[in-house]
């Protein structure tokens, strides 16, 4: 038991290290996690899903991005084409193109499938059309297509959730000119 509280605690940990780098996020923006549980507990990518993993890390992030009102968007594994489990509020105001298929412990994830669980009103949506604000990488899941370019790092000092490598990130807009552009005065962007 005490191993999945820490999974909770780590998990809350990089959730409020990438709320505080990515302090332009604003009320319906997207979140998207990829999260691997079977990393989680050690074990290689796709080969040891595990519920109480799921449930630990959704635990911490969920509310987290409730009270900030994010979307938060769930990438179903490779073997869905890492469709997402996303709030029918976020498909419809972002245009998403929604897909028919529910997540099981080996084909989508059981990260996914607590989404499905925990959502309000959860759809399938084929991809986020790189509209996602922030993302958190649990595990080499790969979520970066559903960001919105440009994707900076966010260097959080937990790099670890159980297991599995963690990785955040927030976005930037491009910087667009030539010589002669100046950046200084603009204000951080999400």
């Amino acid at each position: 038991m005490a191993f999945f509280e820490e999974i909770n605690a780590q998990a809350a940990a990089v959730a409020d290290e990438l709320f505080a780098a990515a302090d332009t996020l604003k009320k319906g923006d997207i979140l998207v996690v990829g999260c691997s549980t079977s990393e989680i507990m050690g074990r290689r990518i796709g080969t040891g899903s595990n519920e109480e993993a799921a449930k630990a890390v959704m635990d911490a992030l969920l509310p987290r991005a409730r009270e900030r009102g994010l979307y938060l968007a769930v990438q179903c594994c490779e073997h869905l084409n890492r469709c997402l489990v996303v709030e029918r509020g976020c498909m419809e105001k972002y245009g998403l193109q929604q897909v028919w298929v529910r997540p099981q412990l080996h084909a989508g994830g059981a990260f996914a499938m607590q989404a499905v669980l925990r959502f309000d009103d959860p759809v399938m949506a084929e991809d986020l059309r790189g509209r996602a604000s922030a993302g958190m990488d649990i595990g080499g899941t790969l979520i970066g297509m559903h960001m919105h370019p440009v994707v900076v790092p966010v260097h959080a000092k937990t790099r670890k959730i159980g297991e599995a490598n963690v990785i955040a990130a927030r976005t930037r807009p491009k910087y667009v000119g030539g010589p002669r552009a100046v950046y200084d005065d603009m204000p951080r962007a999400h």
